[in-house]
């Protein structure tokens, strides 16, 4: 029986694609592991790996064919003594609608490409072959561990496979979203004036959706300090004098990427996420960074953050902040973390207040150095750089009291950055 190549879930948030380019034409022989397509997400132009060997029997959705949704059915593989004449009706290739219904990204025990399976509920990754088998010998995918690129489970992993009693998904809540005027409606209000109207990409529509989920699930409270810079500026000058004609010059966003990850150490039950039912404590301090791109974000992770010496945090972020820029990330990149920072103080912005990106429980939202005037030590008006930072908390994970006991840490080693060499 043929088997239906499907719009592949290329990371957890992805919910429709374009096909951007087909690798091989129909009549083409492939084997697990070649690449038969370049699919854009939402976030990169991803390729798109077989998981089973037979020749490409029919092409069902053409290249450049725009919002496929996931699962849907792109080509048609013929197996062993199989022929065109045993391809039957296949389904028409479905456009994702212009509403997206997000979903929670699924969590991880620990920093690692997209599982094959994750908790209750979320998406088993398995080619249409092993899904079949599985069926007949009454095997639970979800027990099954996948080997095909990126964990996929494939046919010869549910052969040797035992049947055992399919698990029950725990009951789940999905998040109640806003219900907003339709285009239609918002548009007669604006009938007569002039304007443009821009489509929604997949990235925006996921942006929106996920911030909408943020702030209507998540319990948000917020944090704030001033944070003296002086001392640190002094010393980030000191070092990038020594470090001058090495290629490494380090920026003050270096050392809040360091601050927070040692404070994560120091505070762990802070480098936590949120997990439904439970919460996971993580033991590395992977530290995600916003980086602004055209028509959207990247939050790129840093991991094992408090382990790596200020020039390597320096270099990881620059490499990750071009790839994001360019859409080259891939998904186990941006995934993942406890903690994000958002830093819009180069761009002379004093204070604001960051949304948290759900699993993660915190994320600080770092102001421009200003100078200011101060009560010093010696309680004498005095001129100093101040930082403002707000840290916006999950009150599910961590309780005031505890977020100002992280904030403290991050404050204590800024404003003694020598420390953090310790």
């Amino acid at each position: 029986m043929p088997i239906n190549i499907m719009m592949p879930a290329l990371s957890p948030t992805m919910e429709e694609g374009t096909l951007a380019k087909w690798l091989v034409k129909e009549g083409d022989a492939v084997s697990s592991g070649d690449i038969l397509a370049e699919i854009e997400t939402d976030k990169a132009t991803m390729e798109f790996e077989a998981v089973d060997e037979g020749v490409i029997g029919k092409i069902v959705v053409p290249e450049g064919t725009e919002g496929v949704k996931v699962n849907a059915v792109i080509a048609v593989l013929l197996e062993d003594g199989e022929s065109a004449d045993d391809i039957g009706d296949t389904p028409a290739p479905v456009a994702a609608s212009t509403a997206v219904e997000e979903k929670p990204a699924p969590v991880a025990a620990a920093p690692a490409p997209a599982a094959p399976k994750a908790a209750s509920g979320d998406r088993v990754f398995a080619s249409p072959l092993a899904r079949r088998i599985a069926a007949e010998k009454g095997i639970d995918l979800a027990t099954v561990k996948g080997s095909g690129p990126h964990g996929r489970i494939v046919k010869a992993d549910v052969e040797g496979a035992t049947s055992a009693p399919k698990a029950v998904p725990a009951p789940s809540v999905a998040p109640v979203m806003a219900q907003s005027a339709d285009s239609d409606t918002v548009k007669a209000m604006y009938a007569g004036r002039e304007y443009e109207e821009v489509t929604l990409d997949g990235m925006r529509k996921i942006i929106a959706a996920r911030l909408t989920e943020a702030k209507q699930t998540v319990p948000h409270f917020y944090l704030r300090r001033d944070i003296l810079l002086d001392e640190l500026l002094a010393f980030r000058a000191t070092l990038n004098k020594q470090l001058e004609g090495k290629g490494v010059k380090l920026s003050v966003n270096d050392f809040i990427i360091k601050a927070s990850a040692l404070a994560l150490q120091d505070v762990p039950d802070c480098n936590a996420v949120w997990a439904g039912d439970r919460i996971l404590k993580l033991k590395p301090s992977d530290v995600a960074v916003a980086v602004a791109i055209e028509g959207g974000l990247f939050t790129p992770v840093l991991k094992d953050a408090e382990t790596k010496t200020l020039s390597t945090l320096s270099a990881e972020m620059k490499d990750l902040a071009a790839r994001a820029r360019d859409r080259k990330l891939m998904p186990e990149e941006y995934q993942g973390g406890s903690f994000a920072i958002s830093n819009l103080g180069m761009m002379g912005i004093d204070n604001f207040d960051a949304v948290i990106n759900p699993p993660q429980a915190s994320i600080l939202a770092v102001g421009a150095g200003v100078k200011k005037p101060v009560v010093n030590s010696e309680g004498q008006l005095d001129v100093a750089t101040v930082m403002s930072v707000t840290l916006s908390v999950d009150h599910r994970v961590i309780d005031g009291a505890l977020g100002a006991t992280f904030l403290a840490a991050i404050k204590g080693y800024l404003e003694n950055p020598v420390t953090m060499l310790v």
